[in-house]
């Protein structure tokens, strides 16, 4: 890090060193990145919120979203290989759920950060 004077607060350097050193490495930051860009589709958020309330097959899910099986299954794929859902198998009915509850806690906190009145 550049030794600079900053001019409009007054931060201890020692301070400044030791937020730089916490910074997760660069593979973990573009995957955060990554897993972010998954929340950037309405289909798959619309889905995430309905399986915050029901674990549910394709089918339902085809049905809440007005779209047909094989887009919500892509959709699902992703959601899958993202950690964001699970799935299980009941006979030949596949069910999903969220992956856990750190989904859900995502989800509720930004739609809480978007409703916060300014």
């Amino acid at each position: 890090m550049e030794d600079r004077v900053c001019l409009c607060k007054n931060i201890d350097p020692a301070e400044m060193l030791n937020t730089q050193k916490a910074l997760p490495a660069d593979d973990v930051i573009n995957h955060m990145a990554d897993f972010f860009k998954v929340f950037g589709d309405g289909t798959r958020l619309k889905i995430l919120y309905f399986l915050m309330h029901h674990e549910l097959c394709v089918a339902d899910l085809s049905t809440l979203v007005n779209m047909q099986q094989s887009t919500v299954s892509h959709q699902l794929k992703l959601l899958r290989l993202n950690r964001l859902v699970k799935y299980r198998k009941e006979g030949i009915t596949v069910y999903y759920s969220l992956d856990d509850s750190h989904v859900k806690s995502i989800f509720e906190l930004a739609l809480l950060h978007l409703k916060e009145q300014r």
